[in-house]
């Protein structure tokens, strides 16, 4: 080969090179894109502009056909067979151009219209020459679809709206597939002149154009006549409407951690619509009594997602804290998780189903928690205990179970919100001394019902089926009777009050659903007599109402409810009707229950016993003086008998530091001690360290005002019985 050969070959390989590798690989690198949040099926819920500024969506992989049919009519009539250039159109153009004397019409096909949106270059003949080039390599590289779909991706529509979905949304506010022909029409003729024709200004040129384009649609035979008068009456859009904007703090939050991606999530449109409604209008209503903010969250049982999400209602209330995603924000728990104790006790068989709990006043290193209600019962069935959402019996179940043990509990089932150690949070986890998010709360909830259907089960059935069949009784002195409530369907549900009345809590679940709701103030503030059963309850049975009926057909539920575990899920046993723990030696009264397996290693009933040769239910004085009061058939002991405990303090208890509170007026009026005595018509007599303090009858209580430091009181009653308690006094 000739010198001169090889040359020219080399020129001639290397210009093949560079036309090969002249095309980047992404044409449009470095573009910001809008944040697209969409429902299950593709369903728009909220958009937000790229960092530009910009309305451009991301990137689509196809055009709708009418479009397609508009846009080649409109643009590039040969775009189906040219290989990028077309050069009887750019023939023209230039000889158009000449006759004018100034540029009339470009002779760009639509695949160099990409290559120049892509390259975004000042607009000359060598640029022109430039995209010929790359468009016959795009040509190459891409379908004759892909292109179409990256032009309508990056075309100008007019002001801030980019590409065809984004100009389908802000021009006639449906999808790109649901255009009319006259639509669609519309939208491939802006891009050509997006800045002198625009919706709502040249009105009258732009309607000239469209119509012209469907003229040439209709001798394409792309439309027939009807179709092409219907389409011509078609008005012309306006200005520029806003997007949908449903679920709003889902969208806020992608914008946030995925800016510039579609986002497809598991909510259903409709519904998400539906329970919007509802807790608008609810919010609404609750606004005029203080309570600003309401939250509620949807889910499916059997996958864990999330159907409908509001983090917060009445967006169009303007006031603080109304954009706070409150479903995603910790918030005081109140009791929403006393049901999650429960089962674990019942579970590991530390309780039976109705053991007896106490129900009296305690005082755990100065925590000293009472009943919403402000009584006590003395003794109370757990079950019972649970319906009725009672404090104390739920802060000795805590106790038992280790607030360290059940807090890890609580992270494994996934509240995500527990940052604090176990000895941080205390006793007072129970009770709302944690912070959790309506968001997993709800999960959760909804995970037990999950787990009671299929075999990855956190807890066993048998429990299961008690705790929820505890929720879904009355009971409780703060909820609402549920016959009241415009609902058939059984739902276990539980509700909480916080602290101050900062957060109402109601927390529903079945077979199929899990519903949660949230009301208070996203900015903290309490509103007097706020709680979970009046607020937020008859809002989550509102959104239960909406839901369908139950379809769920399975070993473990039908009918809309949770059916008995399996006979291998449980064992029966005996237990005492009166106690509730496993039948004792002289229980005489019994039922027989299916219990969890683990329940066989629980103790038996330690309340009966014998007594003169026939057994006899007993409680120890402190829980026996509160329920004999609301339980007349109750046979206490006299205080003659003196083989069993007579008298016990109900305050304070061994250990308990006491800070004597000061009145507003600056006086200290001291602290009331409480004893309880089988027989309170004895008299007992009282001692403080060595020193008397002075005899009671009938009401067992002293107001004293000790010094600080460590004391010993001492009471003797008429019959020498005598009982000793220490406490601590802080200032």
């Amino acid at each position: 080969m000739s010198r001169r050969a090889k040359i020219f070959s080399g020129i001639l390989a290397a210009l093949l090179a560079g036309y090969l590798f002249c095309l980047p690989r992404d044409l449009f690198k470095g573009v910001p894109y809008s944040t697209v949040v969409t429902d299950r099926s593709g369903e728009l819920l909220g958009a937000r502009t790229a960092s530009d500024g910009q309305w451009r969506f991301p990137p689509c992989d196809s055009v709708p056909a009418k479009y397609a049919a508009a846009l080649i009519q409109f643009e590039d009539r040969h775009f189906r067979w040219h290989p990028g250039v077309n050069p009887v159109s750019i023939a023209r153009a230039l000889r158009d151009n000449l006759k004018a004397g100034h540029v009339t019409s470009g002779g760009s096909t639509i695949t160099m219209q990409v290559i120049r949106m892509s390259r975004r270059r000042e607009r000359n003949l060598w640029q022109k020459l430039v995209e010929a080039v790359l468009a016959t390599r795009l040509e190459m590289r891409c379908s004759k679809d892909e292109i179409l779909a990256l032009y309508a991706s990056h075309a100008p529509y007019g002001g801030n709206v980019v590409g065809l979905e984004a100009a389908s949304w802000r021009y006639f506010g449906r999808r790109p597939q649901d255009l009319s022909w006259g639509e669609a029409a519309t939208l491939a003729i802006l891009p050509n002149s997006p800045s002198s024709i625009h919706p709502g200004r040249s009105v009258d040129k732009l309607l000239s154009k469209r119509n012209r384009l469907l003229a040439r649609l209709l001798e394409h035979g792309d439309l027939d006549s009807l179709t092409f008068s219907l389409a011509c009456d078609e008005p012309l859009p306006q200005e520029p409407s806003p997007l949908p904007s449903y679920a709003y703090s889902l969208t806020e939050h992608y914008s946030k951690v995925s800016p510039g991606r579609r986002i497809r999530t598991s909510v259903s449109l409709p519904l998400q619509k539906q329970v919007e409604a509802i807790t608008d209008r609810w919010s609404d209503d609750l606004d005029r009594t203080g309570v600003a903010d309401l939250s509620a969250v949807v889910m499916d049982v059997h996958t864990g997602e999330i159907l409908s999400y509001v983090g917060n209602a009445s967006l169009h209330r303007r006031r603080p804290g109304a954009l706070v995603d409150v479903a995603s924000s910790p918030r005081s728990t109140g009791s929403i998780l006393k049901p999650l104790l429960y089962c674990a006790l019942l579970d590991d068989g530390e309780i039976l189903p109705y053991t007896l709990l106490p129900d009296i006043p305690i005082n755990f290193g100065g925590f000293a928690p009472q009943n919403f209600d402000m009584q006590f019962s003395g003794a109370v069935p757990a079950a019972e205990a649970l319906t009725r959402s009672l404090n104390v019996p739920s802060v000795h179940m805590l106790r038992r179970y280790g607030v360290e043990r059940f807090l890890n509990l609580l992270r494994s089932l996934g509240m995500t919100t527990l940052g604090r150690s176990a000895d941080d949070y205390g006793l007072s986890l129970i009770l709302g001394g944690a912070e959790g998010s309506l968001k997993d709360i709800t999960g959760i909830y909804a995970s037990l019902s999950n787990s009671y259907q299929t075999d990855t089960t956190f807890f066993g059935r048998t429990a299961l089926w008690y705790t929820f069949d505890a929720l879904k009784e009355l009971g409780r002195p703060d909820e609402i009777d549920l016959r009241l409530v415009r609902s058939v369907r059984k739902v276990a549900w539980k509700t909480g009050t916080s602290y101050g009345f900062r957060d109402a809590w109601a927390v529903g679940v079945t077979p199929d659903y899990a519903v949660g709701v949230w009301a208070g103030n996203a900015q903290g503030g309490g509103v007097p007599g706020l709680t979970g059963a009046r607020t937020a309850g008859p809002v989550m049975f509102d959104i239960f109402n909406l839901l369908p009926a139950s379809s769920t057909v399975n070993a473990y539920a039908s009918g809309g409810w949770f059916l008995e575990p399996g006979p291998k899920e449980y064992v029966r046993a005996e237990t005492c009707r009166q106690s509730g723990h496993l039948k004792g030696l002289y229980c005489t009264d019994t039922d027989t229950l299916m219990l969890p397996r683990r329940a066989l290693h629980s103790d038996p009933c330690p309340y009966h016993r014998e007594v003169d040769g026939e057994p006899r239910f007993l409680l120890p004085p402190s829980m026996e003086w509160y329920y004999r009061q609301n339980h007349p058939e109750y046979r206490p002991l006299k205080a003659k008998v003196t083989s069993e405990k007579i008298m016990e303090f109900i305050y304070p208890h061994p250990g308990t530091i006491i800070k004597i509170p000061r009145q507003l007026d600056g006086s200290v009026r001291g602290v009331v001690f409480n004893l309880a005595h089988r027989d309170p018509s004895v008299k007992v007599w009282w001692h403080l360290d060595t020193s008397y303090l002075g005899e009671t009858q009938y009401i067992h209580q002293l107001t004293l005002t000790p010094a600080a430091g460590r004391h010993t009181i001492t009471v003797v009653d008429s019959a020498g019985n005598r009982e000793s308690t220490t406490f601590t006094i802080e200032q």
